[in-house]
């Protein structure tokens, strides 16, 4: 198997686990703010559990903890504002707003990497457009500030898998994933007061909750955090990113199955997904058509 073939398969693993997460974020009780900080925290004490995360910490350069320090509050600010999505709207509209992300990444990336922009990526961005309004245009009122919180969630994506796949080669995997979500947990937890106090982080949850966070902070946190990054080393972060929008296909199959949601949101959001959804495919025909050429 090829380094390129296996990491297109770690990514896939990566989005499959990814799938459940806005189920078990619309499952969880907790407010987002309470979800995310104890999901990030967990996980990093977790890690730093491992004496191979206590050595590369010791190796890291002050320069590149800073660095993934930095990042990680990028990540912890995507994860509140992808939970609020779903308490604001359904599991199904933050979900599909993630398609967002690589209109983004199509601009952001080339600056971050200093590089020049990509043809082929601009072309999927224009794609996705039409995909847009019509998702727009199947919301209720009352989740149009869900879908926008949703959209500031992808825009964020955007900025953070652009970071790490600059400087992801700089140490461990691990190593990385430990500094990102410690240092993102606290990073919330600090600045909770301005989202409804730190009582919020200390409130006791119900057994149930408890058992679906620790589902959440292993399974689809901890494993597929850990692989994304390491198959990011093989791929770019714009087609890592075309095969992590396939998690609203599965967030939205689980939330029909589950909650029903089919019922609360239009047709025309439905084709809206289907055509941002459909962009995902456009990148990789286009690309092999470049290399045909």
């Amino acid at each position: 198997m090829s380094p390129s073939l296996k990491a297109q398969l770690q990514i896939h693993f990566c989005v499959l686990l990814w799938g459940f997460t806005p189920i078990l974020g619309k499952a969880i009780a907790m407010p987002a703010i309470a979800l995310v900080t104890w999901r990030m925290l967990l996980v990093a004490a977790i890690l730093l559990l491992l004496p191979r995360v206590w050595r590369g910490l010791r190796a890291l350069p002050p320069r590149f903890l800073r660095i993934y320090a930095g990042i990680g509050m990028i990540v912890s600010l995507h994860w509140f504002t992808f939970y609020a999505a779903i308490k604001l709207a359904n599991a199904s509209v933050a979900a599909t707003c993630l398609a967002f992300a690589p209109v983004f990444l199509a601009l952001i990336e080339p600056f971050i990497a200093q590089r020049r922009p990509d043809l082929r990526e601009l072309v999927v961005a224009l794609v996705a457009m039409p995909g847009v309004a019509l998702v727009v245009g199947g919301l209720p009122r009352g989740m149009v500030a869900g879908f926008a919180v949703g959209v500031l969630s992808a825009l964020l994506v955007a900025v953070f898998g652009s970071f790490n796949k600059r400087y992801v080669d700089q140490a461990d995997s691990i190593v990385v994933t430990t500094i990102e979500l410690g240092t993102g947990g606290l990073f919330l937890a600090l600045i909770a007061p301005l989202f409804g106090g730190w009582s919020q982080l200390f409130e006791v949850p119900a057994p149930r909750d408890v058992a679906l966070l620790f589902v959440l902070v292993l399974f689809c946190t901890l494993a597929p955090y850990t692989i994304y990054l390491l198959a990011l080393r093989r791929l770019s972060a714009f087609a890592a990113q075309l095969a992590v929008n396939l998690e609203p296909l599965y967030a939205i199959i689980l939330a029909a199955l589950l909650f029903g949601e089919q019922r609360e949101l239009g047709v025309s959001f439905y084709f809206g997904a289907a055509i941002l959804l459909g962009s995902v495919l456009v990148h990789p025909w286009l690309a092999q058509r470049a290399r045909q050429g």
